[in-house]
């Protein structure tokens, strides 16, 4: 496996920093974290580029926030100067190599891939086979193992200085586990982590139906005993050579319906998870009364009309469509 060197120079090259910066601050302009670094943004940049060149860079402190939709999680924030712009920096560059390791149907976080990708090579899949492995990990983010991540990251990375920065921000999280949701680079360590698993079932079992988001996947086929010895196998690899444990697994004909990236994908339909459809049902009943009060702006009103459109599209809708009454909601838009 070739293995890659002299990546420091293009890290902290102010091109690719000054790149890094605008897609941190993405959608955030109106922020006073970054409305303050835009006051002296020749200054801050090239601060950034000296902290990096000079290695006296070091991850901050993490601060927790909750969050309660679609569950309870506690995510992980860093601030935006100067370090989600150095994992910015630092992902422009190792990205194109970690994603060129992973497989075909592996579809987080990735250009190209992502759900409704995933939601349609999921429906050839259920075509093509009768049963359905469904697993999922206890836990993921959590429990990722600092020491064997950075293991897999020096399979593919040999620059002495590019694995400083990453192996300071892999440890940054006390405790020897997590990779702290939040993270920019934590979606690509989950990524890197699990591609383990993803080569082990394609390459060494031979898995020919296999799809995977984040830590969600499921494997097809016609011969329900030769899944459930999978189910085993599997289960044995995480627990050996990652650490990491099942929350779920689940065989069933697919005739059931398999309830993948937020989708109930059915051999000849699918419908929207019941779950997403009362949060779009909760968060629709709510836009006019906001409006109304001026809570919110008619661009946002717009943008979350749009948004619910966007998802139901990709699934058959049609009289959940009526019942959310979008026509009324339309309606007001355009009289607004």
């Amino acid at each position: 496996m070739r293995r890659h060197g002299r990546l420091w120079e293009r890290i902290f090259d102010i091109d690719n920093i000054y790149y890094a910066y605008k897609l941190a601050r993405k959608g955030k302009s109106w922020q006073d974290t970054i409305k303050r670094f835009d006051r002296n943004f020749d200054e801050n940049l090239f601060a950034i580029q000296n902290l990096l060149i000079s290695k006296t860079f070091t991850t901050s402190k993490y601060k927790e926030k909750i969050i309660y939709e679609p569950k309870k999680r506690v995510i992980y924030k860093l601030p935006f100067n100067p370090d989600r712009i150095v994992q910015h920096a630092l992902m422009n560059v190792v990205e194109p190599i970690w994603d060129a390791m992973f497989i075909h149907d592996s579809y987080a976080c990735r250009k190209n891939k992502g759900i409704h990708a995933g939601s349609r090579r999921t429906m050839e899949f259920i075509r093509k086979n009768k049963y359905c492995l469904k697993m999922d990990i206890s836990k993921f983010y959590p429990s990722v193992d600092h020491d064997i991540l950075y293991e897999i990251v020096q399979k593919k990375i040999k620059c002495r200085n590019t694995l400083w920065l990453i192996k300071d921000i892999i440890y940054s999280f006390p405790g020897g586990k997590n990779v702290p949701i939040g993270n920019y680079t934590s979606q690509w360590f989950g990524n890197l982590y699990l591609n383990e698993l993803d080569q082990f079932l394609k390459h060494e079992q031979k898995v020919k139906y296999y799809i995977r988001y984040c830590d969600d996947f499921c494997l097809f086929h016609n011969d329900k005993g030769w899944l459930n010895e999978m189910s085993d196998k599997i289960r044995r690899f995480l627990h050996s050579k990652l650490k990491l444990e099942l929350s779920k697994c689940d065989l069933f004909p697919v005739s059931r319906g398999v309830d993948f990236l937020g989708y109930r994908h059915f051999p000849k339909y699918i419908l929207v998870r019941k779950s997403t459809v009362k949060r779009i049902r909760r968060g629709l009943k709510r836009l006019p009364g906001l409006l109304a009060k001026g809570r919110i702006t008619i661009d946002r009103f717009r943008s979350s009309l749009a948004s619910t459109m966007g998802w139901l599209k990709w699934a058959n809708t049609y009289n959940l469509r009526k019942s959310l009454r979008l026509d009324e909601l339309q309606e007001i838009l355009n009289c607004a």
